[in-house]
């Protein structure tokens, strides 16, 4: 009887939390399918009210729209390609003991450092530009290609890793590429997953670099284009047709649908790396 009451308390709380998560996204997307009056007058709740996809229509009849949102799928593709590539190559090293690597000490504290000090906004903007970055993809892209964060997190996990596995391969001859592609990196991939999950939020909600970095508004990735769009009308020229699309849409209904078209791709995303969240680690990995 306790049992079955703690298990109903753990549903009913979970649940709640679920909800709290839920309702707040389902009250955006409701208010970017209704009319502007509608969402101005407050009468949105979770339920579209004057049922209108002209928001969505206006934010994806821009050219710029679908060229900003292919840059940050690139960035995306790119950015995490890179770091996580970086990170096992940091971090398995880092995760050696001081006899194995003697300078693992001096290396760790260099990369805590770049965490805790930074050399500033403009330092940033003129090593970017020295190098030729600006207005490439590459300039959002290789400036964050080594996630200390992410390193840290691997290069410990990779130190929780039992010594066997490691000491059976270098006996059967195996190099250190081969030890981590082959033993470290399957072993790793829930810790993979949420370092995956990490670098694709971080560069697909990115938008400050994407300002700075590109000179041309047709450069900018997704985060940064939706900063910048708002509704610019002239009464003296606007039709009938464009007064009848300013009564359907209005900045807040255009603000929730950015909002939504930003957090559907990691949504989307996301149910495929969670199931390694919670998948066993090292079970069964050393024979007894």
């Amino acid at each position: 009887m306790g049992r079955r009451l703690f298990l109903a308390f753990n549903y009913a709380f979970l649940g709640s939390v679920a909800l709290l998560c839920i309702i707040p996204l389902l009250n955006i997307l409701a208010i970017s399918l209704s009319s502007s009056s509608a969402a101005a007058a407050g009468t949105v709740k979770l339920w579209p009210v004057e049922f209108s996809m002209a928001t969505y229509q206006h934010v994806l009849s821009t050219p710029q729209f679908l060229g900003s949102f292919w840059i940050s799928v690139e960035r995306v593709l790119l950015g995490t390609s890179i770091n996580l590539i970086l990170t096992l190559l940091i971090a398995y090293p880092l995760s050696k003991e001081q006899r194995d690597f003697s300078w693992r000490t001096v290396y760790v504290w260099f990369f805590v450092i770049t965490m805790l000090f930074s050399g500033g906004l403009i330092p940033w903007y003129m090593t970017i530009k020295a190098t030729g970055l600006l207005d490439t993809i590459w300039a959002l892209v290789l400036p964050g290609a080594v996630p200390v964060f992410n390193v840290i997190l691997m290069l410990n996990f990779f130190r929780g890793l039992p010594k066997e596995l490691e000491e059976s391969a270098r006996i059967d001859g195996a190099g250190h590429l081969t030890t981590l592609w082959k033993i470290f990196v399957p072993l790793s991939l829930p810790s993979l997953a949420t370092i995956t999950l990490f670098s694709m939020v971080g560069h697909w909600n990115s938008w400050f670099d994407g300002l700075i970095l590109m000179n041309r508004p047709e450069h900018w990735p997704l985060q940064s284009f939706l900063q910048t769009l708002v509704i610019v009308a002239d009464p003296r020229f606007m039709t009938e047709d464009d007064a009848q699309k300013l009564a359907l849409i209005s900045n807040r209904t255009i603000h929730s649908a950015e909002i939504f078209v930003a957090a559907l791709p990691i949504l989307v995303v996301y149910p495929f790396l969670q199931r390694f969240f919670i998948k066993g680690i090292t079970l069964g990995s050393v024979k007894g």
